[in-house]
């Protein structure tokens, strides 16, 4: 039976993240721009590659400006008992189910912009790679990774329980074979 998901959204400290590390990112990426342009290997009056270079910057500065809009209002994730799901992307959108029982670790995660920002994220690892809420309010990440922990313990410990009832009705059910063997009962 699958229950109905209820999605999260992000703070706004997510949005002002995410402008703040593409500005960086496209920063650097027009520093490139420029000085490939500036130190163009071929003849100086070559025009195709002066187009190349203001195309590339325009696109850059649309993608510092346009991306974190949309990655943010598209990114929600959702986590029950059964599984996290997490929805995220800009022109292409991404869907990632992962099944609580396969979770294999659990980290929090800080870079120098998520502490300017007091935001965190949370990895999760599986046998299948790893898988990451982004964005997270210090608080809530915590909160996550908690939760996350004590619902992985109550699975293991039910399993435990499960493999040690299995294992206790071997035992039973030899003892009384070997009883029954001796005793001749159904030679």
């Amino acid at each position: 039976m699958q229950e109905h998901l209820k999605y999260e959204k992000l703070s706004k400290r997510a949005l002002y993240c995410m402008y703040t590390a593409d500005v960086i990112a496209g920063a650097i990426a027009l520093a490139v721009v420029g000085a490939v342009d500036y130190f163009w290997i071929f003849p100086d009056n070559i025009t195709v590659g002066k187009w190349i270079s203001l195309i590339l910057a325009v696109l850059i500065l649309i993608d510092v400006f346009a991306s974190p809009y949309f990655r943010y209002h598209r990114y929600r994730y959702s986590i029950n008992e059964e599984c996290i799901d997490i929805i995220e992307g800009y022109l292409f959108v991404k869907r990632n189910i992962v099944p609580i029982e396969r979770i294999h670790k659990i980290q929090t995660k800080k870079g120098p912009i998520d502490q300017l920002f007091r935001v965190a994220k949370v990895i999760v690892t599986t046998g299948g790679g790893d898988v990451t809420i982004s964005f997270l309010e210090d608080e809530r990440a915590e909160q996550i990774a908690d939760s996350l922990r004590r619902r992985i313990n109550e699975i293991v410990s039910e399993q435990r329980q499960k493999m040690n009832g299995a294992q206790a009705d071997e035992r039973e059910a030899g003892c009384s074979a070997q009883y029954n063997g001796e005793k001749g009962i159904g030679r």
